[in-house]
């Protein structure tokens, strides 16, 4: 018996579901979860992991998108087959150009079954006012309060500077992104910012509480407070009230548009940043751009239940989609976030090191890092190193511990 669950160990691959039509699911999960948090929990940065299901294994919702999205979940999806990582993905389609949102409504419903979602970035192709950000409102659902960019060099990457590491904490679910605009008269278009004390809380909150527990040193909050007074200066005062609970870290702020021009000249003086949800946008696309470009650094969506990770720029890359030049850094180290979030850090490490090593070590790098390699030459070596390393030891270590369980019990039934 344990000759014959080992060979089918060995021949056995990561399954995944496609759905692409809305199917009977169950209730939805209520506030007892396992990945619903405590007050006292929704102060620290680390949240809580969704229950695994199925001997260990995690369901995971895959939200491809459009442009080079699919092409890299499938890139993510064959590297976790590689390593056998315990994950199983729900995957669905939502169409950019319905004006329907029944896809994104059974989307929402996968993210908050599963508690953890994957992501591209998904296009809203309709211009009916009736139809909202496929992107926004999945946050904003999901209660997504803040955005995690960790912007750090890569070394011997062609970048405009070396040795960048910064934090950007980004606001999520207010701000301009409120998607609250009217014509007033013809003619007139009024966009509201809404800022709430209790969101710019949360992630202010957030921010120091990530600078505490990763050994930061400062918290730079930026704004434009000088001329939105109430709304940026709320902001504002929020965080300085916010910074008197850590009276160990440093905290200074600056104007947003001083911010970019800091951010380019002299990004070393940065360490943790708080912002809003426009001027988030604005800055980690600034700093992606300076360290290597959109296709690198990863981000993560964090809310009191639920998270969904994605590339950090939430770019969808069409004009390059099906030329296999597409960098598949950025999605992959999304799915390392993931695999640590859930738990999963060794398939988390290996995978990441692999990366690593393809990309600084080995030199493969695509057009956009100034090599001259495909989308599959960088995949193919990632999976040439997880050979190397054997990482399906990390799973058949748990299976050989189950035979040897099998094999204790039937000791008893010989007796």
């Amino acid at each position: 018996m344990a000759i014959r669950l080992t060979q089918k160990l060995l021949q056995a691959q990561v399954p995944f579901l496609t759905r692409g039509y809305p199917l009977l699911v169950t209730k939805e999960k209520t506030e007892d979860v396992a990945h619903t948090k405590s007050a006292l929990q929704k102060k620290v940065t680390d949240t809580d992991i969704p229950s695994a299901q199925y001997g260990g294994r995690h369901g995971v919702t895959m939200l491809p998108g459009g442009g080079i999205g699919p092409e890299l979940m499938g890139y993510v999806r064959e590297i976790f087959r590689y390593c056998g990582a315990p994950i199983d993905f729900e995957v669905i389609d939502i169409d950019p150009s319905t004006e329907g949102n029944d896809d994104l409504e059974y989307a929402i419903t996968s993210i908050k079954r599963n508690g953890v979602a994957l992501k591209g970035n998904i296009e809203t192709k309709s211009q009916s006012l009736s139809e909202v950000s496929r992107n926004v409102a999945i946050r904003n659902e999901l209660d997504l309060y803040v955005n995690v960019v960790h912007c750090k060099s890569y070394p011997g990457i062609p970048a405009r500077h070396k040795d960048v590491d910064i934090v950007l904490i980004r606001q999520n679910t207010d701000g301009e992104y409120a998607m609250l605009e009217h014509e007033s008269v013809r003619g007139v278009v009024e966009s509201m910012k809404v800022v709430t004390v209790d969101n710019a809380e949360r992630v202010a909150r957030y921010a120091f509480e990530y600078a505490r527990q990763n050994n930061r040193k400062r918290v730079t909050t930026i704004h434009k407070a000088n001329i939105m007074k109430l709304s940026d200066g709320l902001f504002l005062e929020v965080a300085n009230r916010v910074h008197k609970d850590y009276p160990e870290l440093e905290h200074n702020n600056m104007i947003i548009d001083n911010t970019c021009m800091q951010a380019v000249s002299n990004p070393h003086q940065f360490d943790v940043m708080n912002m809003t949800n426009l001027y988030g946008t604005i800055v980690s696309n600034v700093i992606c751009g300076l360290i290597g470009g959109a296709g690198l650094i990863s981000g993560r969506n964090y809310g009191d239940h639920y998270a969904v990770f994605e590339p950090g720029t939430r770019n969808t890359g069409t004009a390059i989609a099906g030329k296999n030049i597409a960098n598949p850094v950025a999605m992959i180290n999304a799915s390392i976030d993931m695999l640590n979030h859930l738990g999963h850090k060794e398939h988390a490490q290996v995978i990441y090191d692999a990366t690593y090593q393809t990309i600084v070590n080995d030199a493969i790098r695509t057009p956009d890092l100034g090599g001259n390699h495909s989308s599959t030459d960088v995949v193919e070596n990632i999976l040439k190193i997880l050979s190397a390393k054997r990482v399906n030891c990390v799973i058949l270590q748990s299976f050989f511990r189950l035979i040897n369980a099998l094999n204790y019990f039937d000791s008893f039934k010989l007796c």
